[in-house]
């Protein structure tokens, strides 16, 4: 999420600092405070930013490096008029309220000249400490050590505000607050963008986007989903209320004017003209039997259903097996995304048997991303991030990567289908096994 953010509003990893997936603290090159505040105005992982000051691997390290800090970028912050205060945040680790005050105490040489203003200070300033994250290995001395001047926040709030448990239309599978976010900054979504979803549900995807300003769509196979109808998702309640749909829940977060519409249509027939359409595609697929995969069925099934039926939106549909559904997915993000827009999916993988050659590819797309969300000891998905890199030609139509080359899709032969079929039956009987 955040390489995403520093992608779109400028700034890198510090070169001095390997990025470690066992440390909670990162350094950041950003080329200014305002980029900072924006890069904070969209993430939901980040807690907060500081300008660093100094940081070192002891407390000795991290005195000398406050003192090579240049002067004249302490002083604006340090007058006589003006108020702060130093917290102490420890991770992995609680510290007394005496070590506290003897830590803060130990910074008596820097310039400090304002008084100190606990309730609401100009100028806050914190002293991090690293005592790794394992909490059954806690070491004595912390790993390494920063002080900083506070920026800004993360948006973390926004996991509580947009919570599914307080949202007006919800189904089996939507998607949790949090994550919806993650994927709105890993597709970089930015106002006035157009954002698609091939399988909307019921719309929790579209809200994160539309959230930060993007223009929403969506299409799915299923009509009473699409248009509020049929059993309910919530307890204690069995039919979905007149006004259930996703056009209400945008309304209920104040976000209907970017609401575009959601169709019913299946996603393995695009129904869009030609040329590209949106900015970013995100998207979870189904699978598991909670969100069963259809598509339309044959033209011959389709009219003895016809026949049978009195209602014009019903029709047959067939199993849709998994790589299909990544494959039409990805040509169609091929096709009809504007060149440097994003795909962002979730791919069930089964973990002991998990390789990086099962990732679905495509010549017009690049990957970005691919993080990991554990499910069981045995499963688990992860979140896939492409990028358009090429444009779409005719010869792209169904090229697939198999064997580290370019081939025509090989369907139901391709090993890929062997393997999801198989994540598939197992994420099903798990999923059986956990309402037992």
């Amino acid at each position: 999420e955040i390489t995403s953010l520093l992608s779109l509003y400028g700034g890198q990893f510090s070169g001095e600092q390997e990025i470690r997936v066992n440390s909670p603290f990162w350094i950041l090159n950003i080329p200014s405070e305002e980029m900072a505040r924006g890069l904070m105005k969209r993430t939901v992982c980040a807690k907060s930013i500081f300008e660093l000051w100094g940081h070192g691997r002891s407390a000795e390290e991290l005195y000398v490096s406050l003192k090579n800090f240049p002067v004249d970028k302490m002083l604006p912050y340090l007058q006589s008029d003006s108020t702060y205060k130093v917290h102490i945040h420890t991770f992995n680790k609680t510290l007394t309220q005496a070590q506290k005050i003897k830590k803060i105490d130990a910074l008596e040489f820097l310039p400090f000249k304002g008084r100190v203003n606990l309730k609401n200070p100009e100028h806050i300033f914190w002293i991090l400490e690293d005592y790794g994250m394992d909490p059954n290995n806690v070491p004595e001395e912390p790993f390494h050590l920063y002080f900083g001047r506070w920026i800004a926040d993360g948006q973390r709030e926004l996991i509580e505000s947009y919570s599914v448990k307080k949202r007006h239309f919800i189904g089996n599978t939507s998607m949790d607050a949090c994550l919806s976010f993650i994927m709105a900054n890993h597709g970089r979504v930015k106002p006035n963008d157009v954002v698609y979803d091939p399988f909307v549900g019921t719309g929790g995807l579209l809200i994160s986007s539309a959230h930060f300003g993007a223009y929403v769509c969506g299409t799915d196979i299923d009509y009473n989903t699409i248009h509020g109808l049929g059993k309910a998702s919530r307890k204690n309640q069995k039919w979905r209320g007149p006004d259930e749909n996703i056009r209400a829940n945008l309304r209920q977060y104040g976000l209907e004017k970017y609401y575009l519409d959601a169709l019913v249509s299946d996603s393995s027939r695009p129904i869009w003209r030609k040329g590209m359409l949106f900015d970013a595609i995100i998207t979870d697929p189904p699978y598991g039997i909670r969100e069963a995969t259809r598509r339309m069925g044959s033209h011959k099934e389709t009219v003895k259903s016809a026949e049978r039926s009195t209602e014009s939106h019903i029709f047959v549909s067939s199993s849709y097996h998994l790589s299909d559904i990544f494959f039409d997915l990805l040509k169609f993000a091929a096709e009809y995304l504007v060149m440097g827009g994003r795909l962002v999916y979730w791919l069930p993988i089964y973990r002991p048997e998990y390789t990086e050659e099962i990732i679905p590819r495509h010549p017009c797309l690049k990957l970005i991303s691919n993080c990991e969300q554990m499910l069981s000891s045995h499963t688990s998905r992860r979140l896939i991030t492409m990028e358009k890199v090429k444009e779409f030609k005719d010869q792209d139509q169904n090229s697939y990567l198999l064997d580290g080359q370019y081939t025509p899709y090989r369907g139901h032969n391709s090993f890929r289908e062997k393997y999801f079929s198989g994540v598939t039956k197992r994420i099903a009987k798990e999923e059986k096994d956990n309402q037992k």
